[in-house]
Formats: structure tokens, C-alpha cells, sequence
């Protein structure tokens, strides 16, 4: 029985923590386009990069960027994972890899771009050692 209720909490707690990142661009697009919030559009390599998993267990998993973003934010990870057992459909590598050719051209990894609703972009940044207040106050600056 313990078994069972640690399983349903762990699936519990993934569904929160996953809920506030969007599915596709296009339903980040929309959202943001419906609720005039910016998208925080984040390039990542969840599975090798290991600057791209500081920053997910620093900030975008810290309780502070959860409560802050699901008023201020929406979310889309671009991910680039390498490990077989990662592999996302094939649609959403295209969409992914056509994004960083607008967005990230050179590659970098972990890349942060603030975009409006128009997909202008406000800035761009990375992984840096800040709590996560330091960092939710990074991309405010880019949208003020």
C-alpha cells in the first residue's frame, strides 16, 4: 500500500511541476497572444547538457519560478535530447530545430530568449549561479 500512495504522489508531483510549460510554440504562441504574458522560450539539452540541468533543478523546478511564472510567463522548452530512451516525435524535432534556426542559430545551450506576443525578441540569456528571484528579476528586465 505505501508503495502505491509513494507511486500516485510522484505522478502527483511531475504533473505540477510539468503543468505551466506548454506543448507545442504554436499553443505558447497562442496562449500568449490570448493572455498578452511573454514566452520564456528555453533551448535546451535536458539529458546531456549539464548547464541546461542546473538551470531546470535551480530555477525552472524552484518553487519561487513555479508560483511567479503561472501569472507572468509562458513556458516552452525547445528540448534537444540525445539519449534514445529521450527521443521526442519526430514533429516536434522539426519544430524544435526550425525554432533555433530563428532563435538560436549558433547553437547555444542553455539558451533563454524572452520573445512578446509578436515573437519580437525582448532578450536573451542562460544559465547563471542566481537564486531564483535574481533570475525571474533577469527576464523582467527584458520585458520593462
Amino acid at each position: 500500500m505505501k508503495s502505491i500512495v509513494l507511486i500516485v504522489s510522484l505522478c502527483f508531483s511531475m504533473v505540477l511541476l510539468g503543468q505551466d510549460w506548454e506543448n507545442s510554440y504554436s499553443d505558447a504562441l497562442t496562449t500568449s497572444r490570448e493572455s498578452d504574458k511573454p514566452i520564456v522560450l528555453v533551448f535546451s539539452g535536458s539529458d546531456w547538457c549539464a548547464p541546461c540541468i542546473k538551470l531546470d533543478q535551480e530555477i525552472w523546478r524552484s518553487q519561487d519560478f513555479l508560483e511567479y511564472s503561472k501569472d507572468n510567463y509562458v513556458l516552452y522548452r525547445a528540448d534537444f535530447p540525445r539519449k534514445k530512451k529521450n527521443t521526442i516525435a519526430e514533429n516536434l524535432k522539426r519544430a524544435n530545430a526550425k525554432l533555433a534556426e530563428s532563435y538560436n542559430p549558433k547553437g547555444f545551450f542553455p539558451l533563454v530568449v524572452v520573445l512578446d506576443k509578436n515573437e519580437k525578441v525582448l532578450g536573451k540569456t542562460g544559465y547563471k549561479k542566481l537564486n531564483p528571484n535574481e533570475y525571474i528579476a533577469l527576464l523582467n528586465s527584458f520585458v520593462e
